[in-house]
């Protein structure tokens, strides 16, 4: 089925009439496809799942277009990304055309699930622009970091997790929560792994977090156990290019500080919770949505 959502993807781009666009699009990274893959499993692959799994995605990837721009990244799991090798405005203007194609896309759906998407997207772009005011200085807040990660990250797991309910007649407080779990812990892995894997794992350089001004859950956790000393250390290197030996220290002191292993057991947590409150829906394939979003490499 995950290929009809390619397929239906590619599709939309192409009735839109721009050939300039859909060059474009087909160079975009595809990726995993999880959110597509959570709406699928839940939804038991009918085509309404697959419209909403289509339109999610592109609105996914529009997301993704715009962070890069952000970010300034070069690459999108590990190759070139279309700001860097096409330019910002290209970029933006692409992630604004796969916005409102999938919008479009969205006003054929029912009005809950309209609702639910556009609200998610919302959330999704106050989350952007929080991540953005939060990259001027060293966030020590657990609060802060997970209000910014559930908006930007979050929001929209839940909501596919929340139509795909709607679509097959499911409890829609149940894939509430386990879609916000799930969106969380994600994030959380996402976030240990920028700082444990290599580069070639990365499709970006490893350690890149904290030299865009992202003060992950990692970083928080190693904070509060530092010395005052070793606290002013470790912000000295906020927004700063990495020697070898500034990375080892942090490896060094993310291990004194069990910062890794703290945040990869929250995201297990979240993901074992996520799986409890919907252990009755008689949905054993979920276990393994679960492991790809969260049991990753590490």
């Amino acid at each position: 089925m995950l290929e009809q959502v390619e397929v239906l993807m590619r599709k939309y781009i192409e009735d839109i009439g721009d050939s300039k666009s859909l060059k474009l699009y087909d160079m975009v990274p595809k990726g995993k496809r999880l959110r597509a893959k959570l709406i699928l499993k839940i939804a038991k692959n009918s085509e309404d799942a697959v419209k909403l799994a289509a339109i999610v995605e592109l609105i996914h990837a529009a997301s993704l277009l715009h962070d890069d721009v952000l970010d300034d990244a070069q690459t999108r799991r590990g190759v070139e990304s279309i700001n860097y090798k096409f330019g910002n405005f290209r970029a933006i203007m692409l992630g604004d055309i796969l916005y409102s194609k999938g919008f479009e896309m969205l006003t054929y759906m029912s009005s809950d699930i309209s609702k639910e998407v556009s609200s998610a997207v919302t959330k999704l772009s106050v989350g952007e622009l929080l991540d953005v005011e939060l990259a001027t200085k060293f966030n020590d807040s657990e609060e802060i970091y997970f209000d910014m990660i559930y908006k930007k990250t979050a929001s929209l797991i839940e909501a596919c997790a929340v139509c795909a309910a709607l679509l097959s007649n499911r409890s829609v407080d149940k894939f509430r929560l386990y879609g916000k779990n799930l969106g969380l812990a994600f994030q959380i892995i996402d976030d240990v792994l920028d700082i444990i894997s290599s580069e070639e794992v990365l499709g970006k350089p490893a350690m890149s977090d904290l030299k865009e001004g992202k003060t992950t859950l990692p970083y928080i956790y190693m904070h509060k156990k530092l010395s005052q000393e070793d606290k002013k250390r470790l912000k000295s290197l906020f927004l700063k290019d990495l020697t070898k030996e500034q990375r080892e220290w942090i490896i060094l002191k993310m291990n004194e500080t069990k910062a890794i292993e703290r945040s990869i057991d929250l995201a297990k947590k979240l993901g074992r919770e996520a799986l409890e409150v919907i252990k009755d829906e008689n949905l054993s394939e979920l276990e393994q949505i679960i492991n790809d979003m969260i049991i990753r490499d590490f």
